[in-house]
């Protein structure tokens, strides 16, 4: 009982903590400051699908961002990350995700630079999987038209209809493009310039979680279909714009597959296995508020015995690791009164470790990163 009043003060304190194409100067300008702990969670979340890591934390707090943005963008652990997003967004997951080599190898020939993300998608989309996903030929034309084209196929029923006769092996003029197989379809749509458009649009919005400026985009369309390799380039002028720094300071409602893998790293320090995350993102996914379900979650693996935590009497110098707590969890210094009410949390004989990392990973502030 005696570390209840504690333990509010740190919901209570947590929740209220949370409301807290450019020119070449303002992205020098974003390229050269030094990471702060949210921005660096945040670039980390954006692009690599889920916190640093404890080496990492060491390696870049307080270097500029531009150091940080070389080193990731163009990874493997980077394209492994984006090419499961792709995945997610066609929804091939589970029993539909791609088993084939040619599938499988595309992260790594990304980073190679042995194909560029248009061929990445279009590998994708020719997979068997694509197609066992998406049966027939008025439903496999509709997911290439809307989700690889970007069209609204209220509106475009007659390339529609052309597709579909292209798909059962007619011949037709698909997306401005002679066809007579399924094959021509994927690529027809591939490498229409709606295609290119939809796709940035999309990861864009993805990243910075906000539509992009309507006079850059025909810029980056122009960019990315004469250099196929740009993309990554696109990226870090994104990631060192005024618009990322305004979404830094946003945040914004971590995906339920994202949040999962954010709380293996920040209490376990590491990713989660594919057993222990598909069941729980799977979960999250079938209710409509999450919320609840992530708090029991995070409840239950601080419980389950399998975290390696100190207890609160190996804590050399309580207040350095709370402070450090703060910044891994939440990206920032806790207030003054935070930090009181979780010394006297540690320092009351019920008080536990667990209880305070209860507290930060179930507010609002940490499902908004």
């Amino acid at each position: 009982m005696k570390d209840r009043i504690p333990v509010l003060g740190l919901f209570f304190g947590v929740f209220l903590g949370a409301g807290t194409g450019y020119s070449a100067q303002e992205l020098a300008g974003g390229a050269s400051a030094a990471l702060d702990g949210r921005t660096l969670r945040v670039l980390c979340l954006e692009l690599l699908g889920r916190p640093p890591l404890p080496e990492e934390w060491e390696r870049w707090l307080g270097r500029p961002r531009a150091e940080y943005l070389d080193s990731t963008i163009g990874s493997k652990a980077f394209w492994e990350h984006w090419y499961e997003e792709q995945l997610y967004y066609f929804l091939l997951i589970n029993n539909f995700r791609p088993a084939q080599d040619r599938q499988i190898a595309i992260p790594a020939d990304l980073a190679a630079q042995r194909c560029s993300v248009r061929e990445a998608l279009h590998r994708i989309a020719l997979s068997s999987s694509f197609d066992l996903r998406n049966p027939g030929a008025d439903t496999f034309v509709t997911v290439v038209l809307e989700q690889i084209a970007g069209l609204d196929i209220t509106r475009s029923q007659r390339e529609l209809e052309i597709g579909k006769r292209v798909y059962d092996g007619g011949s037709g003029v698909f997306l401005g493009t002679q066809g007579a197989s399924q094959a021509d379809v994927v690529r027809n749509a591939v490498m229409s310039r709606s295609s290119v458009q939809h796709f940035l649009r999309r990861e864009y919005e993805r990243l910075l979680h906000v539509k992009p400026d309507a006079a850059a985009l025909p810029v980056w369309i122009a960019r990315l279909e004469k250099e196929p390799l740009a993309y990554g380039e696109l990226l870090r002028e994104w990631c060192t714009s005024p618009a990322f720094d305004a979404r830094v300071a946003r945040g914004e409602t971590l995906e339920n597959r994202a949040f999962v893998r954010a709380l293996f790293v920040d209490l376990a320090g590491r990713l989660p296995r594919f057993e222990e995350a598909e069941p729980m993102r799977e979960a999250l996914d079938a209710l409509a508020d999450s919320t609840p379900l992530r708090s029991l979650s995070a409840r239950m693996l601080l419980d389950s015995g399998k975290l390696a935590l100190p207890k609160k009497q190996e804590l050399a110098n309580r207040e350095a690791w709370v402070r450090e707590r703060y910044l891994r969890l939440l990206g920032r210094a806790p207030t003054a009164e935070q930090l009181a009410d979780a010394l006297a949390l540690l320092e009351a004989p019920e008080g536990r470790v667990e209880t305070l990392l209860y507290a930060l990973v179930s507010s609002p502030e940490y499902n908004r990163s």
